[in-house]
């Protein structure tokens, strides 16, 4: 018996690890995917590895700052606080296996004998133009959707290549209730727009131009709208109030209340626009601005729009099981597991055990990286089919499954839920 489980297995994950992926959800950017000016700190400063020293809320602040910060020499006292003081973080160990195995030491790691090798061999292979994509390659990605927050209109595909699709991130409409105001990653909606040429002067020129930002978003190959908020303020968006929403128009520091409202006013105006044009929301949810980022919050905006399909993301950590209650009872809603599995492997396959059980079918779960650079993408997609093969090997050997059930999921895991609900070609 022990034979035909171990057989099993291999089989499992060998179809697993087979599978080419779509995936849903990155941070790729032509600054920094596609930077010559890479080094192995560099990709640890600007990975969730990078969350060890960070107190979030301030993190999407702190990743701006790297990001555009100068790329320091690579030295064993810069990498010793990520390999050895968190080294047991599993944001840490995923970026460390993944860039191992791409860089030819995966038997060993990185160590104090080997960082320097490793630091040459990441600073030359990031001056070639290839390596990002024959980094998704062998990852076997075959389509990507990626959130370019540095600029919210970027059009992927001339920059980044025909593989790609981008979300319109909706923060800095969502508190443009004055020319100069801006979301955490120092986006203005009025300066978007204008690059759009509208302009707007009144709150119905504000209204209109969201409108026709939307209708624009499959010419810039934008296939949903994401809601990243939760790193704004919390996420209970009331029922439109119009008349308190206008009173904070042009006001550079309108009411605590007003703002709400301007800010629950123009989401609501996204899920609508996003229902009838059949584009999906995607949402934060989980750890940003903590207090505030629970799925349960999401409920009355979900219940206003029964036609808009909202992609939940990251399994909502710490509250998994509130969001798969959520998506039983809802319709409506999809699940991204995305950066669940980066957090905390073992709390991923508890939760996709339990989900596979509640989710009323088989099309509510796809999967992505959640990564800016294309090494964190590769560690992340390849820990994602090992856990994905662990669980639905333990389903099949428990019973649960036939082999055959399995495989169909992860199919629709890895891939075809993706393309169905992005309408991708």
């Amino acid at each position: 018996m022990a034979e035909q489980r171990g057989s099993m297995s291999e089989t499992i994950s060998d179809f697993v690890n087979a599978c080419q992926v779509v995936d849903v959800h990155e941070h790729h950017m032509p600054e920094v995917a596609h930077s010559p000016d890479v080094n192995l700190l560099k990709l640890l400063q600007q990975s969730y590895a990078a969350w060890t020293s960070h107190v979030l809320p301030s993190e999407p602040k702190a990743t701006i700052e790297v990001i555009s910060s100068p790329t320091e020499p690579t030295n064993w006292e810069a990498l010793a606080p990520f390999l050895e003081r968190s080294g047991s973080n599993a944001f840490v160990r995923n970026l460390v296996r993944g860039v191992a195995e791409l860089y030819g030491v995966a038997d060993t790691g990185i160590t104090r004998d080997n960082w320097e090798a490793v630091d040459a061999l990441v600073r030359l292979r990031h001056k070639e133009a290839t390596w990002p994509s024959e980094v998704i390659g062998r990852a076997a990605i075959g389509r990507i959707v990626t959130d370019p927050f540095l600029d919210p209109l970027m059009d992927p595909r001339p920059v980044l290549g025909q593989s790609y699709d981008a979300v319109l991130r909706i923060n800095a409409f969502a508190l443009g209730w004055h020319p100069e105001s801006c979301d955490h990653n120092g986006n203005c909606g009025h300066t978007l727009l204008r690059r759009l040429g509208l302009e707007v002067k009144t709150f119905d020129d504000y209204c209109g131009a969201i409108r026709e930002l939307v209708a624009g978003c499959a010419r810039r190959n934008h296939v949903a709208l994401k809601n990243a908020l939760a790193y704004d303020r919390n996420l209970s968006f009331d029922e439109p109030d119009e008349e308190l929403a206008r009173q904070a128009w042009g006001q550079r520091s309108p009411s605590p209340a007003a703002r709400k409202a301007f800010c629950d006013f123009v989401v609501d105006l996204f899920c609508q626009l996003a229902g009838e044009a059949d584009l999906p929301v995607q949402t934060h949810l989980g750890t940003a601005i903590i207090s505030g980022s629970h799925p349960l919050r999401m409920t009355g905006l979900i219940e206003r729009h029964p036609r808009t399909r909202f992609l939940l993301m990251h399994l909502a950590y710490p509250w998994s099981r509130d969001l798969l209650g959520m998506a039983f009872v809802y319709r409506n809603v999809w699940l991204d597991l995305c950066w669940s599995f980066l957090l905390s492997p073992s709390h991923f396959k508890l939760a996709l055990h339990e989900a596979i059980e509640v989710l009323p079918d088989e099309s509510r779960m796809m999967i992505g990286g959640d990564c800016l650079h294309v090494e964190e993408t590769f560690a992340a997609i390849q820990g994602a089919r090992r856990l994905i093969g662990e669980v639905l090997n333990e389903k099949v050997a428990n019973g649960y499954f036939r082999s055959r059930d399995a495989e169909r999921l992860a199919i629709r895991i890895l891939g075809e839920n993706a393309k169905e609900f992005f309408r991708l070609s």
